[in-house]
């Protein structure tokens, strides 16, 4: 969702399909083949849609299966999600960056590839948060409970030092007011989100694939409880959105029940 709305925002124009794999979430902490699997065959039901781009909106999926997915499907372009050490490394001062996420991003190749890029001389110190993706995605920003668990994660962390926080899962942004909050306004929060949507710009700008017209229209699916997810996704966008339950009928036969 906090990469659909930095979409929605930086082109207008375009229409966007959104297929949440609320049966299989959070894929955090599932093995990173399962999690291949998923991807792999929901992004063969969206090229069949059509579209023109696929946007892997989820850290984890993107560790996982961004790499997979752009060798099996190489008619069209993947933007996914890499943790943004890049722009926390040029702007730490301490030479410390905190990277917030879950366990599957970290034992992608994806990561330690963007480590090895961008975090010279720089210490990037690891944690990830059990249980937090879930915990945002059934309750709002004010919710009691969430600022003492930001604590218990970005505290360790504070103590060692860090000035630039990198929130390298997509919920995340979502309580992005409360995680300043609790890091102080001396750390830097970085979201990258609008880097994300950016970059599909470009790539479809570079294809001559950008809309010329159009509002923008936005279609919904689900692959489990779609009343839930609309309930959320409505929260979350502002607006009245109305999920289609499974509609590809993607998912594997010993899953289905």
């Amino acid at each position: 969702m906090s990469v659909l709305k930095e979409i929605e925002r930086e082109l207008p124009r375009e229409r966007v399909v959104y297929f949440a794999d609320n049966l299989h979430i959070p894929y955090g902490s599932r093995p990173l083949a399962e999690v291949r699997g998923f991807c792999t065959a929901i992004a063969g039901k969206l090229i069949e849609y059509p579209v023109k781009a696929i946007v892997v909106a989820c850290n984890a999926a993107s560790a996982a299966a961004l790499n997979h997915l752009r060798q099996a499907f190489p008619a069209i372009p993947f933007i996914g999600m890499e943790p943004a050490i890049k722009p926390a490394a040029a702007a730490t001062r301490s030479r410390k960056v905190g990277i917030l996420a879950t366990q599957a991003t970290f034992h992608g190749e994806l990561f330690e590839n963007v480590v090895e890029r961008f975090a010279s001389g720089v210490e990037v110190l690891r944690q990830p948060c059990p249980g937090l993706a879930e915990f945002i995605e059934h309750h709002p920003p004010d919710h009691p409970v969430l600022k003492p668990m930001l604590e218990k994660f970005i505290h360790p962390l504070l103590e060692r030092g860090v000035d630039n926080l990198v929130l390298a899962c997509t919920h995340y942004p979502l309580v992005k007011g409360v995680i300043q909050e609790v890091a102080g306004r001396e750390v830097a929060i970085i979201d990258p989100s609008p880097a994300i949507a950016k970059r599909t710009g470009q790539i479809l700008a570079e294809a001559g694939l950008l809309a010329e017209s159009g509002g923008g229209e936005a279609d919904f699916y689900a692959s489990g409880d779609a009343k839930a997810f609309s309930c959320s996704a409505s929260l979350i966008l502002g607006r009245e959105i109305q999920a289609q339950k499974n509609i590809f009928h993607w998912v594997p036969v010993g899953d289905r029940n």
